[in-house]
């Protein structure tokens, strides 16, 4: 009589070629591939005591993956995580606010810890702040012809069309304020992938000298920016934090010949800040500190026959602006207020002058989250879609609207007081309208005419606010000709 197979262990068994470490936390087995002849992968050989005589240790520059102990010189020369050298368009918090130590809140606690009286106290204060402000903003829901075919490919799934929606929209927009067009440099900030920046290059079509530049602080997988190789158009891409970008040391950009359009779909929070700042700012002053020529003369040597021609009809160079500003134009939708920063938030003035400070402007963008708090899912339901998101390889991380679900760090439902999902959408919706108003103001202390409007609907997204500037002295003749 046969012997009985032994039973399995209620652990299962590895897959085969696989790791057989058992990783307690996940309850699975390691799934990672071994050499042949092998039992344990190589990060946890150690762990399972396969080679005694080599130890795996933390890698000092990442504490997310092991080296071994005897390889660690060599390791810290190629490691991934390795400081690499600066490129001359890195200026380290050349975009940051200035940092007031005064201005810091010593004690911060979560929403869900303050009392009633401390809750509605901040919601007068917002009340009366945002008086007299406008929070019903216009439709300009719009489309482009280069992505119909694209709108309705029967093969797109719900998220794909979510993006063509208001990639559409925003391309639509860009065209409404005369911004495409050819001789220019178009700035993508957390440009992720490049879509925005490859639709605007197909409706261009073979419009001469057209400029990207992709802006990205991390490194992204399925770019698009390789579809592109018309001659008329270059697409660079500069992985970089926007706080340490000086768009005046890119080469393209080095002899300001080339307006600047700043573009951005779903910019995060503090980053639209750090890129209004970029643009308005910095890049405008260091564009004036290095153009020592009369503004009249560098515009006419500039000048085609036909913009001379122009130019002659309005009254020739009396009607040269006498301030100029190398951006012509700022297209940016809008996103994640609750991750905004105050050293980096360019309202500041607007703040102070409604008498609120950096503990308001902290609480205000922690319950702006709640203008989506309608949308919110159960806690299992949040936490299953968190995991899938990281599981996911092919998820867009240029969407940063959190599926709508609202997720947040504050408990928001354990609030005290009697407030309804209603009135908490009410107040965020406020909070929000309050931060960009002080983006508005700032805007047009600098010299824009900035606009807020929806781009899109709720439906599609619940981040469908879209902020447009345009210079009050234009950038260009060649813009408004």
């Amino acid at each position: 009589m046969a012997a009985p197979a032994p039973t399995p262990p209620a652990k299962g068994f590895p897959a085969e070629g696989r790791c057989n470490y058992y990783v307690e936390k996940k309850k699975r087995f390691c799934r990672m591939v071994v050499a042949a002849g092998k039992r344990f992968c190589g990060e946890h050989a150690a762990a399972a005591e396969e080679e005694n005589a080599r130890k795996r240790i933390l890698c000092p520059l990442d504490p997310k993956h092991t080296v071994y102990e005897d390889q660690l010189a060599k390791h810290l020369k190629k490691c991934n995580s390795r400081e690499k050298p600066k490129p001359d368009f890195f200026i380290q918090d050349i975009n940051a606010g200035l940092k007031d130590e005064t201005e810091i809140p010593e004690q911060l606690v979560p929403i869900s810890s303050l009392s009633e009286d401390q809750l509605e106290n901040l919601i007068k204060k917002l009340r009366k702040a945002s008086e007299g402000l406008n929070s019903t903003l216009k439709d300009h829901i719009m489309s482009h012809p280069v992505l119909h075919d694209a709108l309705n490919d029967p093969r797109n799934g719900d998220s794909a069309t979510k993006h063509l929606k208001q990639q559409a929209s925003i391309l639509g927009n860009i065209e409404k304020l005369n911004l495409l067009g050819p001789r220019r440099c178009f700035v993508e900030f957390g440009a992720g992938k490049g879509k925005l920046s490859h639709w605007v290059d197909i409706a261009l079509k073979d419009a001469e000298k057209v400029h990207f530049i992709l802006v990205e602080k991390v490194s992204t997988r399925f770019k698009v920016d390789g579809k592109h190789r018309k001659k008329n158009s270059v697409f660079e891409r500069v992985q970089i934090d926007i706080q340490h970008l000086c768009l005046s040391k890119i080469p393209v950009l080095r002899e300001g010949k080339l307006p600047v359009v700043g573009i951005g779909k779903h910019l995060c929070g503090v980053a639209t800040d750090l890129a209004l700042r970029c643009l308005v700012e910095t890049y405008a002053a260091s564009y004036e500190e290095r153009n020592e020529e009369p503004l009249a003369k560098r515009i006419k040597n500039d000048q085609t026959e036909k913009e001379i021609n122009t130019l002659a009809m309005e009254g020739n160079e009396k009607n040269v602006p006498e301030k100029w500003t190398p951006v012509a134009g700022i297209v940016i939708a809008l996103c994640c207020h609750h991750r905004c920063e105050w050293r980096h938030y360019v309202g500041k003035e607007y703040f102070r002058a409604l008498g609120l400070g950096g503990a308001e402007f902290h609480y205000f963008q922690r319950m702006s989250s709640w203008a989506t708090c309608g949308m919110r899912k159960t806690s299992f339901e949040a936490s299953a879609i968190t995991s899938k998101r990281k599981d996911n390889q092919n998820y867009e991380s240029e969407e940063h609207d959190n599926g709508g679900y609202g997720i947040t760090d504050d408990n928001t439902d354990s609030l005290p007081g009697l407030l309804t999902i209603e009135e908490k959408k009410k107040i965020g919706h406020l909070c929000k309208l309050l931060i960009d108003q002080g983006r508005i103001q700032y805007l047009q202390q600098k010299g824009f005419n900035p606009a807020l409007q929806y781009y899109t609907d709720p439906l599609v997204s619940l981040e469908n606010v879209l902020l447009t500037a345009l210079p009050i002295h234009p950038s260009s003749p060649e813009i408004t000709a």
